[in-house]
């Protein structure tokens, strides 16, 4: 087994279960980012275990919450350049596109089955319920 002239001074890889843990493995993982190591040496797993032992604590400490489906469909326009015209097909006469956009009135399973296929918006964001900002507007 090769070794690098740092593995010695490296502490032992274990689970991230605090902050201190987790700016620890921050700093070190920066230093691969500078020169990320080769898959499949030591060094490269070292930096794959990391990575994988930062996500996971990242992923219970920060978890990132989805858009409601309005603002989904309302980025997902902005991004491809949309009009309201362009999701008729999907949702339904203009002024039902305008309801759905205004939270007027909630997506249906077909809507939301096409607006998926068609847009390329993730199920799961299209079937949250609304959310607060959004039920306030009824």
């Amino acid at each position: 087994m090769t070794t690098t002239a740092s593995a010695p001074t490296r502490a032992p890889l274990r689970p991230i279960r605090s902050g201190d843990d987790h700016r620890a493995a921050l700093a070190e993982l920066s230093a691969y980012f500078d020169k990320e190591p080769e898959p499949g040496t030591p060094d490269g797993d070292r930096f794959e275990v990391l990575l994988t032992l930062v996500e996971s604590y990242e992923s219970k400490h920060f978890p990132i919450d989805l858009p409601d489906p309005v603002e989904a469909i309302k980025f997902r326009m902005e991004q491809s350049g949309l009009t309201a015209k362009d999701l008729q097909p999907m949702i339904g006469r203009l002024n039902r596109v305008y309801e759905v956009l205004n939270r007027k009135r909630p997506l249906t399973l077909p809507m939301i089955w096409k607006l998926h296929r068609g847009l390329g918006i993730p199920a799961e964001n299209l079937i949250r319920p609304l959310t607060a900002k959004s039920a306030g507007a009824h």
